[in-house]
């Protein structure tokens, strides 16, 4: 699944992002890559460096089970990585996101694959359990990013 051609593109008639004063709003990033209506079922999807960040074991019990919201997981962050540096910012202009889960016992997984973006102190962060999901019950994550973005840096 190529990220370049779909990250952080929005399924609808919406805005990936905006900008406020130096704050940047994005959208909810859903592991749906919009250019091809592709969903991210597990580790099959997603490139085969992230798969062995991520930890694939090729054992079809534990890959089946951990991979498909390890590999949304990174599928989502990599997409507002992608966004916010199409914003012209990087992935430590970050200061909240606020996650959206499908079961809550899924935080653990992707908290290990946020360590991959933020190797020091994480943004702040809210997390979520809801119900459902768009566009099917496959999404188990939506993540919202919120970024401090001066425009006089960008001006530089």
């Amino acid at each position: 699944m190529s990220l370049e051609a779909g990250a952080g593109k929005p399924l609808a008639k919406y805005a990936a992002w905006r900008r406020a004063g130096d704050f940047v709003f994005l959208s909810g990033i859903i592991p749906v890559n919009p250019q091809t209506a592709t969903i991210v079922r597990g580790f099959q999807d997603i490139p085969a460096q992230a798969r062995q960040l991520l930890g694939e074991t090729g054992e079809f019990s534990t890959d089946a089970k951990q991979g498909p919201i390890l590999a949304q997981s990174w599928y989502v962050l990599e997409s507002i990585r992608h966004t916010i540096e199409d914003a012209g910012g990087q992935m430590s202009d970050v200061i909240k996101l606020v996650q959206y889960f499908r079961n809550l016992d899924h935080f653990p997984y992707y908290s290990r694959v946020r360590k991959l973006f933020y190797a020091g102190q994480p943004p702040v962060s809210t997390v979520v359990q809801v119900s459902e999901m768009l566009p099917s019950a496959e999404v188990l994550i939506e993540v919202e990013a919120t970024a401090w973005l001066p425009q006089s840096r960008l001006t530089q």
